[in-house]
């Protein structure tokens, strides 16, 4: 069976481990608010231990991604690396049951497969504590020319940019979409990850290995090490053919060459959770861009699927985005 798709995305394989919390609990276990932790098997068993009760549910950035485009009546398909254990069979259940193409091979007699303890506050914060395990055992082996070929758009999530090995792998994907000439996208996932790898997203972008990157608006400016979000715009159009920044309350904005626009962000009855906000808007986007709308067309999705996904505890959709698309009065692609 040929596959004819919209989004592939490649990322960490993380299983998430969601539970309310005081802030009590972030100053014992000495965390700051707000961040992404990594910690070591011990560590994440002894924050698992400290939990209440929990929603767990397959998770990582692009996986959740994958799961958005899904939702909006997309073809998305997704490459991480999960092991041969329980959690292992919750990723793969889930990520297939929302319908995304997922044949990655799991991780035979190595690391177990990863998750993260996600602690939220009242105020709708989210606290990541992760351990990435069996995710960061991702090869060019796993990456298939024909999955890759298929698709308009390949994301690319910035936490994986770390092993050696996957990067190895991002490049491989990265140039097999080149080659058939499909399109390359980039997420800066977290400003801890733009702290660590910014001399090579910079590369990335400015060597055309990436053509679309996305952003908040906080990771924008480290990546320019500035405090005014506009002048991390100008240098942001200087240095990549087209990007997607997210504003929180204030919506988004993305450009293409020349072309700049913005969407208003969709009104949010009560904030619950922010975890994966960011994913959906860019499930949003690309799904809108794989099918050809207009780039404020593809933000106003954006906005939406992001505004849906934090009126609940995690980081998928909770219902229909094509149906509450068509709902809200918004253009869906053909």
């Amino acid at each position: 069976m040929s596959l004819d798709l919209d989004v592939l995305t490649i990322g960490n394989a993380i299983v998430d481990i969601l539970s309310p919390t005081e802030e009590d609990m972030l100053v014992k276990l000495g965390v700051t608010k707000g961040m992404m932790r990594l910690i070591d098997a011990e560590e994440a068993g002894r924050i698992y231990d400290m939990m209440g009760p929990a929603v767990e549910a397959s998770g990582g950035s692009a996986a959740n991604t994958a799961a958005g485009v899904a939702s909006f009546g997309g073809h998305a398909a997704y490459i991480g690396k999960v092991a041969t254990d329980a959690f292992g069979e919750v990723f793969t259940h889930d990520i297939r049951s929302q319908g995304v193409h997922f044949e990655t091979r799991p991780l035979f007699d190595g690391a177990p497969t990863a998750r993260s303890m996600i602690l939220i506050t009242p105020d709708s914060e989210r606290t990541m504590n992760t351990y990435l395990g069996a995710c960061h055992h991702l090869t060019v082996d796993d990456i298939e020319e024909k999955t890759v070929a298929a698709a308009r758009y390949t994301y690319l999530e910035g936490f994986l940019w770390d092993p050696p090995a996957a990067k190895e792998a991002f490049r491989k994907a990265a140039a097999i979409a080149h080659a058939h000439g499909r399109l390359v996208s980039l997420t800066l996932s977290d400003s801890f990850c733009v702290d660590r790898f910014r001399a090579e997203f910079l590369e990335l972008m400015r060597t055309g290995m990436v053509d679309l990157v996305f952003a908040n608006k906080e990771e924008a400016k480290a990546l320019y090490e500035t405090h005014d979000l506009d002048t991390a715009v100008g240098c942001l159009r200087r240095d990549c053919k087209a990007a997607a920044v997210t504003l929180g309350e204030e919506g988004a904005l993305a450009f293409e060459g020349d072309d700049l626009v913005s969407a208003p962000a969709v009104k949010v009855d009560e904030l619950v959770d922010m975890t994966g906000a960011g994913d959906q808007f860019a499930a949003g986007f690309l799904y809108a861009r794989s099918r050809g709308l207009s780039l404020v067309e593809a933000a106003r999705l954006g906005c939406l699927a992001g505004g849906e996904c934090v009126g609940h505890i995690g980081p998928r959709p909770a219902v229909s985005l094509a149906q509450l698309a068509r709902d809200s009065g918004l253009k869906l692609p053909a």
